[in-house]
């Protein structure tokens, strides 16, 4: 039986919540101690990444190259990537860590093609349909193992 997950960041959000009092309670208390000089608060750590984190992160940069070689050559749904890739941070940046490398492989793929495409030519095209058709088998592949 294969089971799809709806939203599989909830299943480890749940795998990460503690397993209930019991352990707690059996743990020895600590000495009463006097107060000290409170540390520097840390950020506190960013919870395992779930098992698609690199295709959703090639993903991501793939929806970035789109974004910029699509408004490049005057795609009709040029604008559409940017709002993809927001709608992609909202339901999968979790954490602020988590968006950032979202974002920053949007841009890393945006950037790569504006370093070498400055206008449209064919081989802007031919790249746009190249990675519109890995991404469409990307996100596939992605929704058929993880999603719902």
């Amino acid at each position: 039986m294969k089971i799809k997950l709806r939203h599989p960041m909830l299943l480890v959000a749940l795998l990460l919540v503690p397993m209930g009092t019991q352990a707690q309670q059996q743990r020895p208390q600590p000495a009463a101690k006097p107060p000290a000089a409170k540390p520097a608060e840390q950020p506190a750590p960013e919870p395992t990444a779930p098992p698609y984190e690199p295709q959703l992160l090639q993903l991501s940069e793939i929806m970035g190259s789109l974004a910029y070689l699509r408004t490049l050559c005057g795609g009709r749904e040029a604008q559409d990537w940017r709002a993809r890739m927001t709608a992609l941070i909202e339901a999968e940046g979790r954490t602020p860590q988590r968006r950032d490398r979202l974002t920053a492989a949007f841009n890393r793929g945006f950037k790569a093609y504006s370093l070498t495409h400055r206008s449209c030519t064919e081989a802007s095209q031919e790249a746009s349909s190249r990675l519109a058709t890995e991404g469409e088998v990307l996100s596939r592949a992605l929704a058929g193992r993880y999603g719902g």
